[in-house]
């Protein structure tokens, strides 16, 4: 029962969100400018709710504080380093600098972007079934606005819609081996899966504090701040009442 949640929202996370990422391309370019700030203030929400209100207190649960916050330390300046060297990237930003050179790294970092989403997702059900839940949710929203994202990076560098439409569900796939093989080795060796969530929490912050939130800045205007903040508090209410409602 458990294998078919985390395949469900593996699924919903990688190619459900390129479909619907997919499907703003039909929209004119201003009506996409105007959403595409809300799904990131929300996302950014979610991610936080996720690691803070979900993840990190059931990995400190389940196994000393210290070690725990320890690997989420580690693990944000790890992505930090993996992320200079380009291969975790969150560039939401049509006019960024690294699209120049984007194309196959973009592909190249989903693909290992969405393996370590599938690790967390797999985590986070086998841990508890709401904190799974709120996990997926998280996945799904913060996926969005990135694949939107990506699919302007891959149009940009000369791919046509249906090849950019095409490579970015293969790289998206890379959810499904992620999920399995976190599941089957985590289901034998439980002792490991707080410290997984551990990771996973780190991703989730260092996702919207280094790559979401600096993009909301570019938009100083008072009535953008106020609406990016109700999407950002919107998206941790969901979480947040999602456990609550779970308790």
């Amino acid at each position: 029962m458990i294998l078919t949640w985390i395949i469900g929202f593996s699924f919903l996370g990688s190619v459900g969100a390129i479909l619907l990422a997919g499907s703003y391309l039909l929209f004119p370019e201003r009506v996409q400018q105007t959403i595409v700030p809300c799904l990131i203030s929300y996302a950014t929400g979610t991610l936080l709710g996720a690691a803070f209100l979900g993840l990190l207190p059931h990995a400190m649960s389940q196994a000393q504080p210290a070690p725990v916050l320890t690997i989420v330390l580690a693990g944000i300046i790890g992505f930090f380093v993996l992320e200079k060297i380009v291969v975790w990237r969150h560039c939401h930003d049509a006019e960024c600098e690294a699209h120049g050179r984007a194309g196959p790294l973009v592909l190249v970092g989903d693909a290992f972007h969405n393996f370590v989403d599938g690790v967390a997702i797999a985590a986070a059900f086998i841990a508890s079934f709401p904190v799974g839940i709120a996990t997926g949710l998280a996945i799904l929203a913060h996926e969005l606005p990135q694949e939107v994202g990506d699919f302007a990076i891959l149009l940009e560098s000369g791919y046509t819609r249906r090849q950019a439409f095409l490579y970015n569900i293969l790289s998206g796939l890379s959810t499904f081996p992620g999920a399995l093989l976190a599941y089957f080795f985590l289901t034998v060796t439980q002792r490991l899966t707080p410290y997984v969530m551990a990771v996973s929490a780190a991703s989730f912050i260092y996702i919207a504090i280094a790559d979401l939130i600096p993009g909301l800045h570019h938009r100083s205007e008072w009535k953008q701040a106020i609406l990016q903040l109700f999407f950002i508090l919107a998206g941790i209410g969901t979480i947040a009442l999602f456990h609550m409602g779970n308790k």
